[in-house]
């Protein structure tokens, strides 16, 4: 969460205008960054240029600027903080004076209450004690009545019990009070620190002194003695809270009064996993306007919407008992697509298609998945959930022996089931610990940041850079958190930029593009390549896919960084300032994550000489999930961070392709395909099935587009004259991550659509998307096909 954020969720609201101004220092700071960049690049005053700060040529000046607003929020909050104080102890004065006098008041009570006494006399006591302005106090609060409108002794008797609960409800509201003056004071002392932070990091360098030790600590409301004092005043409302509500026991006190301050957002660091998490967790809704915001990530809704079909007049039913209007529940979009594939569903089932059912409920269930995780209508997990259920009701799997015999539920859920959890899932889950290792200890940002500060000051060269940089990190932390990770180290380069310049757009697509190329380079780099895994074999090694996939990458992003020069020419009005190199060195935690993240790489690549001792890869993907989890460097919570969704789409994909292959259905998909390609060659039909592939992952995500093909594309390749199941499989995944067309063909363009200015206006329409994305996809197809196919043919694919 974004330190603006918390001081907003944390301000107690009637204090809201007290507190340190976050948000206006950091747009100071921010003008003064690009102030700092634009006389860098210039290399003169711009007279035209309106800004609200000095050009003085030395840095020392913006301290000066600087110090000013930090003094100015100084000088703020101790004003307030004096005057609260003041008010707050005054009270507790007060307070400490009534109860004194209340137990003076019961303490005589008792005595008239052992002599025979009335409850008149002892009300009429309690009232006497009662100084004439904390009379008027407790009258103020409206929580006690006019002592002297009293008749009999029970009226007496509960004015007794309605003061001691004011003297409770005042105790508890001073209370509140000081333990929110003292949060107060925390979360300012924070704000100093972090806007210092903020301005080392955009101007370059840190403000002259310590300001935080030497000023900010140093003013009253920061001192030690101060926060001791508030602290002793805190334990003091204790205590005279407990002798009026717990007999004075202080520990069940602090807990009554604990239980009336209210929740705080306790702030916390940003990683790029959790970054990534959010992103993947709102990217099903996902969809575009014409003004490339939000709306919906289903086109054949927007289509039919778009069309009129989901809009028909309400359909009225006249019934003695009134009328009936069907219009929100039948024509509900998502009411609607449902319905249509449901229909569909029974129709297969029903229609006699093969002499077998178990190949005819598959084809069933088949169709009906690829409907729904191409429409989107439910979440694409929730179909891979569905998946198995249908299998094992409707009987699919058939056994692997000689027979094929048809299961009964109770063995085919235990065939399904043990198919869905592989050596590929263990895999997946290893990427996904490196990835968070690497993101929470700030490696990967430490790495990404020393590689562009050495970039220099030329547009070409930085987006160049920049985009190799995305390549490289995608391969370890995966595509999704990539661009999220390298558009917050090129925040100072975005927000320099004039808004004429097409140096931003340059950027922001380059990452995109580069983190959607960066998806083929690894075996854990995107989801498509985990589950080509599980659709080859043998698999092949890390090191054969780095042979294949590296060389293709490179040259991809080469010839894209080539398009993009060409056609938004970045250079023209860009304002280049150098990235700063991260200052904070490798600590002990930082080498130990490397050296297992490297160990572990370095074991994947070299699996398949080490299958007698581990078995599969899948099995060494333990050692980062036990070191890193095993050692406390990450947690729990980082555990539930994982992108299960992912895990269960992956797995729910597995359990179709099982039973696509069990049912017999395969053979008969296979059959039909080779009889459309017989006479071509490996290459044609790689060709002619990387052109479907291309369109297919363009207008469905590049997960869902690998779950429904390469299961038919590696029974198609084993079925060919000379058969080649493993090379079509391996192209198809590698072809998937080209698919980067639309602004939703994948997660790294989504993430560059949605990013926005300074005053929330998106840097890239969906226009300028599309007229780059479509020759970016055909760049990388035809790199794929031709020397991509070269290299896996050398391989012995």
């Amino acid at each position: 969460m974004k330190f603006s954020r918390t001081v907003q969720f944390n301000a107690i609201p009637e204090w809201s205008s007290q507190y340190i101004a976050y948000s206006n220092l950091k747009k100071l700071i921010h003008s003064l960054e690009a102030d700092a960049a634009t006389r860098l690049a210039l290399g003169h005053h711009d007279a035209e240029r309106v800004s609200l700060i000095p050009h003085e040529e030395s840095t020392t000046e913006y301290d000066a600027i600087f110090r000013r607003s930090l003094d100015d929020e100084l000088d703020k909050i101790c004003r307030f903080y004096t005057e609260k104080e003041r008010d707050l102890l005054a009270e507790l004065e007060r307070l400490t004076k009534d109860i004194h006098d209340f137990h003076g008041r019961a303490s005589m009570e008792q005595t008239s209450s052992s002599s025979g006494s009335s409850y008149i006399a002892r009300g009429h006591s309690d009232v006497e004690s009662l100084a004439p302005e904390r009379q008027k106090i407790l009258d103020k609060n409206g929580d006690l009545l006019s002592m002297e409108s009293y008749s009999d002794g029970d009226e007496q008797f509960t004015e007794i019990s309605d003061i001691k609960i004011m003297l409770k409800k005042r105790a508890i509201a001073l209370y509140v009070s000081l333990s929110e003056l003292r949060s107060y004071v925390q979360l300012n002392r924070t704000g100093f620190a972090k806007a210092l932070k903020k301005y080392a990091k955009c101007i370059g360098r840190e403000m002259s002194g310590n300001y935080v030790p030497d000023i900010v600590e140093q003013s009253y409301p920061f001192l030690h003695s101060t926060r001791e004092a508030l602290e002793d005043k805190i334990a003091e409302v204790n205590v005279l809270y407990a002798s009026i509500s717990t007999n004075g026991d202080i520990s069940q006190a602090k807990l009554e009064l604990r239980a009336h301050l209210r929740e705080y957002v306790v702030w916390e660091r940003n990683t790029v996993w959790r970054e990534m998490m959010g992103m993947e967790k709102n990217i099903q809704g996902v969809g575009l306007t014409n003004q490339g915001l939000l709306v919906s990530a289903n086109p054949i809704t927007d289509a039919l919407e778009h069309k009129g079909v989901l809009n028909l007049p309400p359909i009225e039913i006249h019934t003695r008992l009134g009328t009936i209007r069907l219009t929100r529940l039948i024509f509900n979009s998502t009411f609607a697509i449902l319905s249509i594939i449901g229909a569909v569903f029974v129709m297969l089932l029903a229609i006699p298609i093969f002499d077998r059912p178990e190949p005819q409920a598959c084809l069933a269930i088949l169709i009906a998945a690829s409907l729904l995780w191409a429409t989107e209508v439910i979440p694409l997990f929730v179909t891979s959930i569905l998946i198995p259920l249908l299998i094992i009701v409707l009987r699919v799997v058939r056994s692997d022996d000689m027979y094929h015999e048809r299961l009964e539920a109770p063995g085919a859920t235990k065939y399904i089931f043990a198919a869905m959890w592989t050596p590929v899932i263990m895999l997946l889950l290893g990427g996904f610990s490196i990835a968070a290792a690497l993101s929470k200890y700030n490696i990967a940002k430490v790495i990404a940041t020393w590689v562009l500060s050495n970039a220099g000051t030329q547009p070409r060269n930085v987006l160049l850079t920049t985009m190799f940089v995305a390549m490289f990190l995608s391969m370890w932390i995966s595509n999704v958190a990539a661009p999220v990770l390298c558009l917050s180290i090129i925040q100072p380069l975005l927000r320099t930029q004039d808004t004429n310049s097409n140096f931003p757009k340059a950027l922001i697509l380059g990452i995109a593009f580069a983190s959607n190329i960066g998806g083929m380079a690894s075996p854990i780099a995107s989801p498509q390549n985990v589950i080509a895994l599980q659709n080859m074999s043998p698999a092949p090694s890390w090191l054969a896919w780095f042979f294949i996939a590296i060389p293709v990458s490179i040259i991809a992003i080469l010839l894209i960084w080539v398009m993009i020069l060409v056609t938004l020419n970045p250079a023209k009005g860009a304002i280049i300032t150098k990235i700063q190199r991260s200052t904070e060195k490798f600590n002990r935690t930082q080498i130990f994550v490397s050296a297992v993240t490297l160990i572990t790489i370095a074991l994947w690549c070299v699996s398949h000489e080490m299958e007698s001792v581990f078995g599969d890869m899948g099995v060494l993907a333990i050692i980062p999930l036990v070191v890193f989890f095993g050692t406390g460097l990450l947690t729990k919570e980082d555990f539930n961070n994982f992108m299960w969704t992912i895990i269960i789409l992956a797995m729910g994909g597995i359990a179709l392709g099982k039973a696509v292959s069990s049912s017999g259905l395969l053979d008969v998909i296979a059959i039909s395909i080779r009889s459309l390609v017989s006479g071509m060659g490996i290459y044609g039909v790689m060709v002619v099935f990387g052109c479907l592939i291309l369109v297919i992952a363009t207008f469905i995500s590049h997960t869902v587009a690998a779950l429904i093909l390469l299961p038919i594309v590696a029974q198609v390749g084993q079925a060919m004259d000379d058969p080649h199941p493993n090379l079509l499989v391996m192209g198809a995944a590698l072809l998937c991550s080209c698919a980067m067309g639309l602004p939703t063909s994948g997660f790294p363009n989504v993430t560059a659509i949605c990013t926005t200015d300074d005053q929330g206006r998106p840097y890239l329409s969906v226009a300028l998307f599309i007229t780059r994305g479509v020759p970016a996809s055909v760049v990388a197809y035809i790199v794929v096909t031709t020397l991509g196919f070269g290299l896996m043919d050398i391989v012995g694919l």
